[in-house]
């Protein structure tokens, strides 16, 4: 991509990239994948792996017992930035702009050195954050909404590349059988859309649907995940659900995937996760209809999803009631959402815009 060489790029995330799952790794793990003509460096798990590592590029070992970004691992990352920075043709940082983000964005002349640096951005905790930090260098959001508040807040030079899902990882599957599910998949975060779904799922009850919600909820570092998880079951009792089911983190959600009829993820605040979260690509790609909040950074889906006012359980509701009644609407939107991650969201689009902005920084 340089002078016929092989550039070298160092992957820089705040957990090693065979460690516990997130979206920060899940991006740095898919532009490994799709760009096999660069000399990729990467953290890695040490002692254990908490996941198969990449087969490609070179592992540098940061010592962490679950994966998990822990401040040791945010710290141990940030120590082996500032001595790979100096060996590497370019940084490529992905890095959710969370409270510990401003202090690093001032340090990053002294971490990071002279190399470029691409910055993607995979979701922002708290717009408030942006007054008090400084561009790594050239930014990347997921979407055009993320990118208008990241120039607003002075951030220079902003690209919009949307993430990527493996279309032949996750194959078109047919409509399930039998009694239908809705999920909800995500994280005990306040306003993080679970009680939403609890709440518009018994309006949809009360309206004649029938129907198991399933809630797959993930904890976050420091969460009482059994005590969560019990609040859900007990506000689900009280709305006059009978047919629920709590689960825990999903190793394989190819397989629950294949039983759900209808994706429900109405969250208020994104708060850490993704701008675009990878579970409403699977299930759109999977060929399951979502009805999603209307948040700024889903307006892109258009007719290809469901989408009620943010915290409005009762038009949540009232809209999965009449999408489960529905079958022929329920195959049209299967089909809009399958078409729309292969126009959007392929692997084949995401590595040639990674392409030409590795080109360009390293010409």
């Amino acid at each position: 991509m340089r002078r016929g060489d092989r550039p070298r790029v160092l992957l820089l995330t705040s957990s090693p990239l065979d460690g516990a799952e997130g979206c920060d790794v899940r991006l740095a793990s898919d532009v490994l994948e799709v760009l096999p003509e660069v000399d990729f460096v990467w953290l890695s798990q040490w002692p254990g792996r908490r996941q198969a590592p990449p087969t490609r590029g070179r592992p540098v070992r940061v010592l962490s017992r679950d994966g998990v970004p822990h401040l040791p691992e945010r710290v141990q990352s940030a120590a082996a930035g500032g001595v790979w920075s100096r060996r590497v043709d370019l940084v490529h940082a992905f890095l959710t702009v969370g409270r510990t983000f401003p202090a690093f964005s001032w340090l990053r002349p002294l971490l990071l050195g002279g190399r470029p640096v691409v910055h993607t951005v995979p979701g922002i905790m708290d717009s408030g954050l942006l007054k008090h930090i400084r561009p790594l260098g050239t930014t990347v959001a997921l979407s055009e909404s993320m990118a208008r508040r990241l120039r607003a807040a002075d951030f220079g030079d902003v690209r919009v590349i949307p993430p990527m899902i493996s279309l032949e990882e996750w194959p078109y599957l047919p409509r399930p059988e039998g009694f239908p599910v809705v999920l909800f998949a995500g994280h005990h975060d306040p306003h993080g859309g679970a009680e939403t779904a609890i709440d518009a799922a018994a309006e949809a009850v009360r309206t004649g649907a029938r129907f198991r919600l399933v809630l797959a909820m993930r904890g976050r570092p420091g969460q009482d995940t059994a005590m969560l998880d019990e609040a859900l079951r007990e506000r689900a009792g009280a709305a006059g659900l009978t047919d629920f089911e709590v689960l825990g983190y999903v190793a394989d959600m190819h397989a629950l995937l294949a039983t759900v009829h209808v994706l429900l993820f109405p969250p208020a605040v994104l708060g850490g996760k993704a701008d675009i979260p990878l579970t409403v690509l699977q299930a759109l790609a999977s060929g399951r209809p979502a009805i999603l909040s209307d948040l700024p950074q889903w307006a892109d889906f258009g007719h290809a999803v469901l989408r009620a006012p943010a915290g409005d359980a009762r038009r949540t509701g009232q809209q999965l009631a009449w999408l489960l009644d529905q079958p022929r609407s329920w195959d049209m939107l299967a089909d809009r959402g399958r078409a729309l991650v292969e126009d959007h969201f392929g692997p084949e689009r995401f590595a040639a815009r990674y392409a030409a902005l590795y080109r360009e920084l390293l010409s």
